[in-house]
């Protein structure tokens, strides 16, 4: 079995209408140090005094926050977001501040280019499929320019859902105009490519470009 197909999926179709991508660690790399890093260093605690936290450490208080969902399904809106986490972590960052700290986990070279996605647009439809918040959405959208080969581009914090939830993968499809075993899914995540499976999406794990093209040929999609 070739690595990284995902053996759930069964053997692939001959060529899948739609291909449907994850963003982070597919196609922009992420650095959670490079962006929480100054956030660990300005946390204090309730009596004024520095904390000592690492920035997996602070990703972690992030991550476990009860808001969270809301910030990733869009029921937060970026100044909110801003708001509540200054208060959790006790932090004094302005908002201009806290947005361009909170892009700083955005890589600025992309895994995946725009070669790979012009050559997928001439076989298939493409969509975009990521669970963020509007602050990486923005900046998503005006600092890369692989966005222009996705006509359909879903974002959890724009349909009030995130994967695993079936409902965003369904809001892809309909966005598509397909159904399930028509498209293929890219994910890092084996959660979620097992999720997109269990749908009846043709589905594989991302772990490297050769092998992602690997599997692409093996759908005559290059």
């Amino acid at each position: 079995m070739s690595k990284g197909l995902n053996p759930r999926a069964g053997k692939p179709k001959a060529r899948p209408k739609a291909v449907i991508f994850d963003i982070g660690r597919v196609i922009v790399g992420l650095n959670l140090n490079r962006a929480f890093a100054p956030i660990a260093a300005g946390i204090h605690d309730s009596r004024g005094s520095m904390q000592r936290l690492s920035p997996e450490e602070v990703w972690k208080i992030v991550l476990a926050d009860e808001r969270w969902p809301d910030w990733q399904e869009g029921r937060l809106s970026p100044q909110e977001w801003h708001e509540h986490l200054m208060r959790r972590l006790k932090l004094s960052l302005t908002y201009p501040q806290f947005r361009d700290t909170w892009n700083l986990v955005l890589d600025p070279e992309t895994i995946l280019g725009d070669d790979l996605f012009a050559r997928l647009g001439t076989r298939c439809r493409l969509a975009l499929l990521s669970n963020t918040d509007p602050i990486h959405v923005e900046a998503l959208e005006q600092r890369f320019t692989f966005p222009r080969h996705f006509p359909v581009r879903i974002y959890s914090c724009s349909v009030g859902a995130s994967k695993p939830s079936a409902a965003i993968y369904q809001a892809t499809l309909e966005r598509l105009g397909l159904p399930a075993t028509d498209a293929l899914y890219i994910d890092d995540i084996q959660e979620f490519v097992d999720a997109a499976s269990d749908l009846g999406l043709d589905a594989i794990r991302f772990e490297t470009r050769a092998s992602l093209e690997e599997h692409l040929r093996r759908r005559d999609l290059l």
